[in-house]
């Protein structure tokens, strides 16, 4: 056997790098217009920011990485330094980032001071990426990368609003009951699970509408251009604790005999369509750039991310924890392929049990601080 050594995205399936960045774009498109159309003028001015700062920074750091042998500072505005500088780049280096920015955007409140999405843009791409090398040679999500960095520094300039009006005083769904599930019947009253999953709710411009990412989750996956494993893992991995939380949330609050307008499924899938876990599952968790090349790999990667997620929402000081969790279960993909050398590249019942013991553990964390929460310890 041969081995050739390659740059990622490592692709055994018969599909270009080409072909499934531009198949990401079209899945895309829906939660795009979606969030154009909703918060109009604002969501756009959001979106042009981050797409014009990311291309930017892409092509003036990849110019230098990639720099001609014997090409002249002053030869750069020849016509020969041009052609010669040209063909250093390929469509990819133009796609790529423009999924990114476009991503990042999605992931920001449309009523977002310009100079925000800026710093964001420019710290995910410089620092997220290209600092690394460019194109494959990144450890971390770019857009991530640059809405954790605002998230922290900026968190005060984050408004959710929706349709382009700032009705973050009611704040959003996830943020209704962070700390106390048992304010979820009253959020119902503002949000019910239709406004849920269409996507009429305050929040980021392309995480709110579930409705829009399951459409581009479906041409995405039919068309093969992203990976299965690393997003039902992630969704399920959470969807297992989140249901374990509802159960103990009703079951405690039953036992002080609270008066309780919801079930157990109507708290799940409050949770579930809330927040950027259904848009992380499908256009983050599967980059395959930042995440591992083995089967078992890119299980064990989606669980981390899914675990991280339930953690920080349950557990932590931020009502939601996607953009966290991605970025965490990054530093360690390179570990669970190094894990995987020299063995078979498929997972047997060991390693699944392995994570089942993992999720058990967790539940029993989560459940308990969430009795805690709600006064049932």
């Amino acid at each position: 056997m041969k081995l050739v050594a390659q740059s990622a995205p490592y692709i055994r399936k018969p599909v270009s790098v080409k072909r499934m960045m531009i198949d990401v774009l079209i899945a895309l498109v829906p939660v795009l217009l979606f969030a154009c159309i909703q918060n109009g003028w604002s969501g756009i001015y959001v979106i042009l920011i981050s797409v014009a700062t990311m291309l930017i920074t892409e092509l003036i750091c990849h110019m230098f990485i990639k720099w001609p042998t014997g090409l002249r500072i002053k030869e750069l505005f020849s016509k020969d330094g041009f052609i010669k500088l040209k063909k250093q780049y390929t469509i990819n280096n133009f796609t790529a980032p423009l999924i990114s920015a476009i991503i990042y955007a999605l992931i920001m409140p449309a009523n977002c001071n310009g100079y925000v999405v800026f710093i964001g843009a420019l710290f995910g791409m410089l620092i997220g990426k290209m600092i690394f090398g460019g194109l494959g040679s990144n450890i971390f999500n770019p857009a991530a990368t640059g809405r954790v960095f605002v998230g922290v520094c900026f968190g005060s300039k984050l408004v959710y609003g929706q349709g382009g009006v700032d009705v973050s005083a009611s704040g959003t769904p996830l943020a209704q009951i962070k700390g106390n599930l048992a304010n979820v019947g009253e959020a119902l009253k503002n949000y019910d699970l239709l406004d849920l999953f269409l996507g009429n709710i305050p929040g980021s411009m392309g995480e709110v509408s579930a409705l829009f990412i399951l459409i581009g989750a479906i041409y995405l996956f039919a068309r093969r251009s992203a990976d299965l494993r690393a997003c039902l893992s992630m969704f399920l991995s959470f969807a297992f604790i989140t249901l374990v939380v509802s159960i103990v949330a009703y079951c405690v609050l039953n036992n002080q005999h609270a008066d309780i307008n919801w079930n157990i499924l109507t708290l799940f899938l409050y949770e579930m369509l809330s927040g950027g876990l259904l848009f992380g599952c499908v256009f983050m968790i599967t980059d395959p750039v930042t995440s591992p090349t083995t089967k078992f790999g890119r299980i064990a990667f989606g669980t981390m991310a899914g675990v991280i997620t339930a953690l920080v929402r349950y557990c932590g000081a931020y009502p939601e924890g996607v953009a966290f969790s991605i970025l965490i279960a990054n530093m360690f993909a390179p570990a669970m392929d190094h894990l995987m050398r020299g063995k078979a590249n498929t997972y047997n019942w060991k390693q699944l049990v392995g994570l089942g013991v993992i999720m058990v553990i967790i539940c029993l964390i989560v459940g308990f601080t969430v009795a805690g929460q709600l006064g049932g310890l």
